[in-house]
């Protein structure tokens, strides 16, 4: 999978969140996701969105995930 293609599996799941996804190989990704949704919900609820999202691309495709999730307000955005 390319980080375009991740990038936009995560747009599809949350319109409205700026996200930015990079990758050296193409099996281990670093994604930062800034969203709305998230406000209210703890960092593992926030993981957990994301990877639901993904759902079994994730151990598959995406061998490796590491996530930043913020609301607008905690990215300096709001």
């Amino acid at each position: 999978m390319r980080p375009n293609e991740l990038k936009s599996l995560l747009e599809t799941a949350f319109p409205d969140a700026r996200i930015e996804v990079a990758s050296p190989d193409d099996v281990h990704f670093q994604a930062v996701v800034v969203a709305e949704t998230f406000a209210g919900q703890s960092t593992l609820a926030r993981h957990r969105m994301v990877y639901a999202a993904l759902g079994e691309r994730m151990g598959g495709e995406v061998h490796a995930l590491s996530l930043r999730t913020l609301t607008p307000a905690e990215a300096g955005n709001g």
